[in-house]
């Protein structure tokens, strides 16, 4: 058994170098690519939670004052840690690439059952919706790289491990790691997964959130006499969330003279919800018939949109009031032992 488990792990660990030493240039390029779109990615919410740290600051003093003060200046560090990591990257220097992932990205190349396949295409599909069509082949390659090379790393250093403690007579304990070990990174590795699609889950649930908004203040400006396009440029550089920054990319290509029924498409696929594409739908049929006849629309639906918001508000309410169910059980039966120890200590000792 032994010899079993200390020759899989030496497989799995010739079979990860083997791979890595079959990695080309083409793969380093893909995985810098999408390592600067990462570092882009992070340097865009830091600098979004510096802004909203600038503008609490008006409004405090003392310790509090020092503390945003404190966190302002570690988020600037980061954000110039990053752009020296892109600096270094655009210079060929690849230092800050995670190695372990690279075999993925040689499989995904060399056998077109993964790199093709339905998990990556179920991958890429969540990836499109996340990131955009620019960014979504090569996101979903890092993304299915990790997924395939964690596994062989994590399991061969757990096989190692649990090797040394059989070796050593300590069954008990070389077992454990091996079984739980394994299973650790089964989960840790499927996690991968499931935080892609709970991404996809909080995107389309804050775009849903930010609708009425949205949908109200472009009622309001057309029903004021500003012209759609106009309307939905002013609506979509007014904040800095979800719905808002797919507005503002419909808005670059209504810019560039891309037809509004290819933007108001590409505005609906990004998004993924009936609501926004209702909205692009709504504009697209009213194209021809002026504002009059798309302010009335607009108006009907966010009165539609803010009454769907409340209900949302009530089921949201009604699901944490259940959760809230079981740690006040527990706090109640902590409370009901407090109290019935004593009682019971003092009966046995009469």
């Amino acid at each position: 058994m032994l010899i079993f488990i200390l020759t899989l792990a030496t497989f799995l660990i010739i079979t990860w170098l083997f791979l890595l030493f079959r990695v080309k240039k083409e793969d380093w390029i893909q995985a810098a690519y999408v390592k600067v779109f990462d570092n882009h990615q992070d340097i865009k919410k830091f600098r979004i939670k510096d802004l909203q740290a600038s503008e609490r600051m008006s409004g405090y003093s003392g310790i509090i004052l020092f503390i945003i003060k404190f966190l302002r200046s570690d988020l600037n560090k980061k954000i110039l840690k990053l752009e020296k990591d892109i600096e270094c990257l655009h210079k060929g220097n690849l230092k800050s690439i995670n190695v372990f992932i690279m075999p993925g990205y040689v499989l995904q190349r060399e056998i077109l059952a993964i790199g093709k396949g339905n998990i990556h295409k179920l991958i890429i599909s969540k990836c499109f919706e996340l990131y955009g069509k620019k960014h979504a082949s090569k996101k979903a390659k890092q993304l299915l790289a990790k997924i395939i090379s964690y596994p062989v790393v994590g399991v061969a250093v757990v096989l190692l491990l649990g090797v040394i403690f059989l070796a050593a007579d300590n069954y008990t304990v070389g077992a454990a790691i091996i079984g739980i070990g394994t299973s650790l990174v089964l989960v840790l590795v499927y996690a991968i997964f499931d935080e892609l699609s709970d991404l996809v889950k909080k995107r389309r649930s804050a775009i849903i959130k930010q609708f009425p908004n949205v949908v109200s203040k472009l009622a309001l400006l057309v029903t004021s006499g500003m012209i759609m396009d106009r309307a939905w440029k002013e609506t979509a550089y007014s904040r800095e969330t979800e719905l808002y920054q797919e507005m503002r990319k419909t808005s670059k290509e209504l810019d560039n003279l891309v037809s509004p029924e290819t933007a108001y498409n590409n505005f609906i696929n990004r998004c993924s919800t009936k609501e926004s594409a209702k909205l692009a739908s709504a504009i697209m049929q009213n194209l021809s018939k002026g504002n009059a006849e798309i302010g009335k629309l607009l108006k009907e639906m966010a009165r539609e949109a803010w009454l769907e918001r409340r209900h949302i508000a009530k089921r949201e309410a009604e699901k944490a009031n259940s959760k809230l169910m079981i740690p006040t059980m527990l706090l109640f039966l902590a409370i009901l032992v407090m109290l019935m120890v004593p009682v019971a200590m003092n009966f046995s000792g009469i």
